[in-house]
Protein backbone atom coordinates (compact mmCIF):
# COMPACT_ATOMS: atom_id res chain seq x y z
CA UNK A 1 0.00 0.00 0.00
CA UNK A 2 1.58 3.30 -0.85
CA UNK A 3 2.23 5.72 1.73
CA UNK A 4 0.25 9.07 1.76
CA UNK A 5 4.04 10.82 0.81
CA UNK A 6 4.46 8.88 -2.37
CA UNK A 7 0.68 9.62 -3.45
CA UNK A 8 1.51 12.99 -3.43
CA UNK A 9 4.76 12.30 -5.05
CA UNK A 10 3.31 10.65 -7.63
CA UNK A 11 0.33 13.11 -8.23
CA UNK A 12 2.86 16.08 -8.64
CA UNK A 13 4.92 14.12 -11.25
CA UNK A 14 1.58 13.01 -12.96
CA UNK A 15 0.65 17.11 -13.20
CA UNK A 16 3.65 17.88 -14.70
CA UNK A 17 3.86 15.48 -16.95
CA UNK A 18 -0.01 16.62 -17.49
CA UNK A 19 0.95 20.13 -18.86
CA UNK A 20 4.17 19.54 -20.51
CA UNK A 21 2.30 16.98 -22.74
CA UNK A 22 -0.23 19.54 -23.54
CA UNK A 23 2.40 22.13 -23.81
CA UNK A 24 -0.17 24.40 -21.46
CA UNK A 25 0.64 27.30 -19.20
CA UNK A 26 -0.82 27.54 -15.60
CA UNK A 27 1.36 25.06 -14.17
CA UNK A 28 2.52 27.58 -11.26
CA UNK A 29 -1.13 27.66 -10.02
CA UNK A 30 -1.71 24.09 -9.46
CA UNK A 31 1.28 23.73 -7.85
CA UNK A 32 1.12 26.05 -5.35
CA UNK A 33 -2.24 23.89 -4.87
CA UNK A 34 -1.58 20.77 -5.46
CA UNK A 35 -1.00 20.06 -1.77
CA UNK A 36 -3.85 21.06 -0.57
CA UNK A 37 -6.06 18.96 -3.35
CA UNK A 38 -4.62 15.38 -2.72
CA UNK A 39 -4.89 16.17 0.94
CA UNK A 40 -8.42 17.25 0.72
CA UNK A 41 -9.07 14.26 -1.75
CA UNK A 42 -7.02 11.60 0.13
CA UNK A 43 -7.13 12.55 3.84
CA UNK A 44 -10.03 14.67 4.51
CA UNK A 45 -13.30 14.93 2.32
CA UNK A 46 -15.87 11.98 2.96
CA UNK A 47 -18.18 10.73 0.27
CA UNK A 48 -20.78 12.33 0.73
CA UNK A 49 -18.61 15.71 1.05
CA UNK A 50 -18.69 18.42 -1.74
CA UNK A 51 -15.58 20.17 -3.43
CA UNK A 52 -15.54 23.37 -5.69
CA UNK A 53 -12.57 24.72 -7.73
CA UNK A 54 -13.16 28.40 -7.72
CA UNK A 55 -9.66 29.06 -9.42
CA UNK A 56 -10.53 26.84 -12.50
CA UNK A 57 -7.43 27.69 -14.01
CA UNK A 58 -5.58 24.68 -11.89
CA UNK A 59 -8.53 22.05 -13.64
CA UNK A 60 -4.94 20.42 -14.08
CA UNK A 61 -4.10 19.64 -10.38
CA UNK A 62 -7.96 18.34 -10.66
CA UNK A 63 -7.37 16.11 -13.07
CA UNK A 64 -4.11 14.79 -11.12
CA UNK A 65 -5.40 14.41 -7.91
CA UNK A 66 -9.07 12.04 -9.15
CA UNK A 67 -6.32 10.23 -11.20
CA UNK A 68 -4.37 9.52 -8.05
CA UNK A 69 -7.64 7.72 -6.81
CA UNK A 70 -8.32 6.14 -10.09
CA UNK A 71 -11.29 8.19 -11.15
CA UNK A 72 -9.57 9.07 -14.33
CA UNK A 73 -7.45 7.25 -16.31
CA UNK A 74 -3.77 7.76 -17.85
CA UNK A 75 -5.71 7.57 -21.63
CA UNK A 76 -8.07 10.41 -19.99
CA UNK A 77 -5.38 12.55 -19.32
CA UNK A 78 -3.69 12.24 -22.51
CA UNK A 79 -6.11 14.02 -24.24
CA UNK A 80 -6.24 17.56 -21.42
CA UNK A 81 -6.66 20.61 -23.39
CA UNK A 82 -7.27 18.67 -26.73
CA UNK A 83 -10.45 18.41 -29.39
CA UNK A 84 -13.22 16.81 -28.07
CA UNK A 85 -11.76 16.29 -24.50
CA UNK A 86 -13.60 15.80 -21.35
CA UNK A 87 -10.70 17.46 -19.36
CA UNK A 88 -10.58 20.68 -20.66
CA UNK A 89 -8.57 23.51 -19.21
CA UNK A 90 -10.70 24.99 -16.88
CA UNK A 91 -13.24 22.13 -15.67
CA UNK A 92 -16.58 22.03 -17.72
CA UNK A 93 -18.78 19.19 -18.84
CA UNK A 94 -20.03 16.12 -17.73
CA UNK A 95 -17.06 13.55 -17.35
CA UNK A 96 -15.23 14.96 -14.67
CA UNK A 97 -16.19 12.50 -11.86
CA UNK A 98 -17.81 15.10 -8.52
CA UNK A 99 -17.60 18.28 -10.96
CA UNK A 100 -20.80 20.32 -9.88
CA UNK A 101 -20.14 23.54 -11.78
CA UNK A 102 -17.93 24.60 -14.55
CA UNK A 103 -15.67 27.02 -13.47
CA UNK A 104 -12.80 29.24 -14.96
CA UNK A 105 -14.46 33.18 -14.76
CA UNK A 106 -13.04 33.98 -11.24
CA UNK A 107 -15.22 35.08 -8.40
CA UNK A 108 -18.07 32.57 -8.32
CA UNK A 109 -17.12 29.74 -6.58
CA UNK A 110 -17.60 31.51 -2.90
CA UNK A 111 -21.25 31.84 -4.52
CA UNK A 112 -21.68 28.26 -5.63
CA UNK A 113 -20.02 26.72 -2.19
CA UNK A 114 -22.32 28.67 0.02
CA UNK A 115 -25.25 27.96 -1.73
CA UNK A 116 -24.61 24.18 -1.32
CA UNK A 117 -23.95 24.47 2.25
CA UNK A 118 -27.11 26.10 2.85
CA UNK A 119 -28.97 23.44 1.08
CA UNK A 120 -27.12 20.99 2.70
CA UNK A 121 -28.55 22.34 6.00
CA UNK A 122 -31.85 22.79 4.59
CA UNK A 123 -31.74 19.32 3.58
CA UNK A 124 -30.63 17.78 6.70
CA UNK A 125 -27.48 16.22 4.69
CA UNK A 126 -24.80 15.88 7.25
CA UNK A 127 -21.59 16.80 4.94
CA UNK A 128 -19.11 19.38 4.23
CA UNK A 129 -18.41 21.79 1.39
CA UNK A 130 -15.28 22.65 0.53
CA UNK A 131 -13.88 25.75 -1.59
CA UNK A 132 -10.36 26.25 -3.46
CA UNK A 133 -10.34 30.09 -4.57
CA UNK A 134 -7.10 32.02 -5.30
CA UNK A 135 -5.97 35.39 -3.96
CA UNK A 136 -6.34 36.86 -6.73
CA UNK A 137 -9.67 36.28 -7.37
CA UNK A 138 -10.60 38.26 -4.27
CA UNK A 139 -10.62 41.52 -5.79
CA UNK A 140 -14.27 40.57 -6.73
CA UNK A 141 -17.08 41.72 -5.30
CA UNK A 142 -18.98 38.08 -5.65
CA UNK A 143 -16.33 36.85 -3.13
CA UNK A 144 -16.90 39.57 -0.43
CA UNK A 145 -20.50 39.16 -0.94
CA UNK A 146 -20.77 35.45 -0.72
CA UNK A 147 -18.47 35.78 2.61
CA UNK A 148 -21.26 38.03 4.01
CA UNK A 149 -24.03 35.44 3.33
CA UNK A 150 -22.03 32.26 4.84
CA UNK A 151 -21.67 34.28 7.83
CA UNK A 152 -25.11 35.84 8.03
CA UNK A 153 -26.23 32.25 7.19
CA UNK A 154 -23.75 30.85 9.89
CA UNK A 155 -22.80 28.06 7.40
CA UNK A 156 -19.94 25.97 9.93
CA UNK A 157 -20.44 23.47 7.30
CA UNK A 158 -18.78 25.62 4.91
CA UNK A 159 -14.52 25.72 4.22
CA UNK A 160 -13.02 27.85 1.95
CA UNK A 161 -9.60 27.32 1.19
CA UNK A 162 -7.60 30.56 -0.47
CA UNK A 163 -4.34 29.49 -2.31
CA UNK A 164 -2.37 32.64 -1.63
CA UNK A 165 0.64 32.46 -3.57
CA UNK A 166 0.81 36.01 -4.02
CA UNK A 167 1.16 36.26 -7.96
CA UNK A 168 -1.82 36.75 -10.51
CA UNK A 169 -2.04 37.58 -14.13
CA UNK A 170 -0.18 40.98 -14.16
CA UNK A 171 1.66 40.80 -11.36
CA UNK A 172 2.01 40.34 -7.45
CA UNK A 173 -1.06 41.01 -5.72
CA UNK A 174 0.66 43.77 -3.56
CA UNK A 175 1.47 45.69 -6.47
CA UNK A 176 -2.17 45.36 -8.24
CA UNK A 177 -4.24 45.98 -5.06
CA UNK A 178 -2.02 46.41 -2.46
CA UNK A 179 -2.47 43.12 -0.77
CA UNK A 180 -0.25 40.69 0.18
CA UNK A 181 -2.61 38.81 3.01
CA UNK A 182 -5.98 38.70 2.87
CA UNK A 183 -5.89 37.05 6.97
CA UNK A 184 -6.77 40.87 8.40
CA UNK A 185 -9.35 41.92 5.86
CA UNK A 186 -11.34 38.66 6.37
CA UNK A 187 -10.90 38.23 9.66
CA UNK A 188 -12.93 41.67 10.19
CA UNK A 189 -16.05 40.45 8.56
CA UNK A 190 -16.27 38.22 12.01
CA UNK A 191 -15.50 34.73 10.84
CA UNK A 192 -12.80 32.11 11.38
CA UNK A 193 -9.25 32.84 9.79
CA UNK A 194 -6.60 30.68 10.47
CA UNK A 195 -3.53 31.20 8.14
CA UNK A 196 -1.16 27.96 7.68
CA UNK A 197 1.82 26.56 5.31
CA UNK A 198 -0.31 25.52 2.09
CA UNK A 199 2.39 23.02 1.11
CA UNK A 200 2.10 21.22 4.89
CA UNK A 201 -0.83 18.34 4.69
CA UNK A 202 -0.41 17.91 8.53
CA UNK A 203 -1.27 21.74 9.07
CA UNK A 204 -3.90 22.01 6.57
CA UNK A 205 -5.71 18.61 8.22
CA UNK A 206 -5.27 20.00 11.75
CA UNK A 207 -6.99 23.35 10.51
CA UNK A 208 -9.94 21.81 8.57
CA UNK A 209 -10.20 19.82 11.98
CA UNK A 210 -10.55 22.56 14.91
CA UNK A 211 -13.75 23.24 16.42
CA UNK A 212 -16.00 25.36 14.25
CA UNK A 213 -17.39 28.52 16.49
CA UNK A 214 -20.98 28.60 14.41
CA UNK A 215 -19.76 30.52 11.15
CA UNK A 216 -17.92 28.97 7.91
CA UNK A 217 -13.76 28.47 8.22
CA UNK A 218 -11.43 30.40 5.71
CA UNK A 219 -7.67 28.85 5.31
CA UNK A 220 -5.32 31.23 4.07
CA UNK A 221 -3.02 28.30 2.51
CA UNK A 222 0.31 30.35 2.51
CA UNK A 223 2.14 28.80 -0.81
CA UNK A 224 4.65 29.37 -3.27
CA UNK A 225 3.60 29.77 -7.20
CA UNK A 226 5.63 27.00 -8.74
CA UNK A 227 7.05 25.61 -5.49
CA UNK A 228 9.79 23.23 -6.82
CA UNK A 229 9.97 24.66 -10.77
CA UNK A 230 12.63 26.51 -12.34
CA UNK A 231 10.58 29.67 -12.32
CA UNK A 232 9.02 29.38 -8.73
CA UNK A 233 7.68 32.56 -7.70
CA UNK A 234 7.71 34.31 -10.71
CA UNK A 235 4.88 35.98 -13.29
CA UNK A 236 6.24 33.41 -16.12
CA UNK A 237 4.75 30.74 -13.35
CA UNK A 238 1.50 31.71 -14.52
CA UNK A 239 1.27 31.81 -17.87
CA UNK A 240 4.33 29.57 -19.35
CA UNK A 241 4.56 26.23 -20.23
CA UNK A 242 7.74 24.11 -19.71
CA UNK A 243 10.46 23.21 -22.26
CA UNK A 244 11.80 20.13 -22.21
CA UNK A 245 15.10 20.86 -20.44
CA UNK A 246 13.09 22.40 -17.69
CA UNK A 247 10.54 19.37 -17.88
CA UNK A 248 13.20 16.72 -17.31
CA UNK A 249 15.06 19.04 -14.25
CA UNK A 250 12.19 19.48 -12.58
CA UNK A 251 10.44 15.45 -12.99
CA UNK A 252 14.20 14.45 -11.55
CA UNK A 253 13.57 16.86 -8.69
CA UNK A 254 10.06 15.60 -7.87
CA UNK A 255 11.21 11.98 -8.10
CA UNK A 256 13.62 12.65 -5.61
CA UNK A 257 11.24 13.86 -3.11
CA UNK A 258 10.55 11.84 -0.23
CA UNK A 259 13.31 8.97 -1.68
CA UNK A 260 16.53 10.19 0.75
Amino acid sequence: MQSFSDILRLTKIRLLQLHYEASCGHLGGNFSCIDALVTLYHRVMGPNDRFVLSKGHSAGALYATLWSLGLLSDADLQTFTRDNSLLPGHPSGSGIPGLMFSTGSLGHGPSLAAGLALAARHKGLNHEVFCLCSDGEWQEGSCWEALSFAIHHRLENLVLLIDQNGLQGFGRTSDVISCNDLSQRIAGFGTDVQKINGHDPDAIMKAIARPTTGAPRVLILDTVKGRGLHFEDTLESHYLPLSEVDYVAARSILEQEGTQ
